[in-house]
């Protein structure tokens, strides 16, 4: 196993962020087919800036949206990991688990091996006692990964950062506890 890598899933490596992976993301971000569930495009300096807050976030508090790699050829594929979110929100502050992955890496169950590797790092490695998951209503693609990966339903809200978007300010939120794991 490479050692850069924070942890590991069967088919995925979950790393801290690195200069090469600028590029890669920022690309993702400036694409609409990955980005139809967000208010807009980013731009490269916006996407640099994003990693630098997972960086330091990793660095602060333990955790954050790890960069993965595909392990069989090390390429590249998008982020997967945990973010404190702490919105005003009637499920925040709460740590949340994400993905974001380029669309040569849809459809190969990537999302929800990583997502359920994560929850098992944040239960048995970091401690925590609950993962909440958040999506606008209208992202169906990632609803399903939280049903995959046994969260549950917990609530509809108006997203505060979305209420200038009101086809995405409809958000749901989804949790599991390291008991129900």
């Amino acid at each position: 196993m490479n050692t850069a890598y924070l942890f590991t899933s069967s088919r995925l490596g979950f790393r801290n962020w690195k200069a090469s992976d600028l590029t890669p993301f920022a690309a993702m971000n400036a694409n609409a087919e990955v980005m139809r569930f967000f208010p807009t495009l980013l731009t490269p300096e916006e996407s640099e800036a994003s990693v630098e807050r997972f960086k330091q976030q990793l660095h602060d508090i333990g955790y954050t949206y790890y960069a993965v790699d595909e392990l069989g050829s090390g390429e590249f594929i998008g982020f997967i990991g945990l973010s404190w979110k702490d919105f005003e929100s009637p499920f925040t502050p709460a740590t949340d688990i994400g993905w974001r992955l380029k669309p040569a890496a849809w459809g190969k169950g990537y999302a929800t091996e990583g997502a359920k590797r994560c929850l098992e790092y944040a239960f048995q490695e970091l401690n925590l006692e609950k993962v909440i998951a958040i999506c606008p209503a209208v992202n169906t693609p990632s609803e399903r990964v939280m049903q995959k990966i046994g969260m549950q339903l917990k609530g509809r809200f108006d997203h505060p950062f979305l209420q200038a978007h009101p086809k995405l300010q409809p958000c749901l939120c989804y949790a599991i506890t390291g008991k129900e794991l």
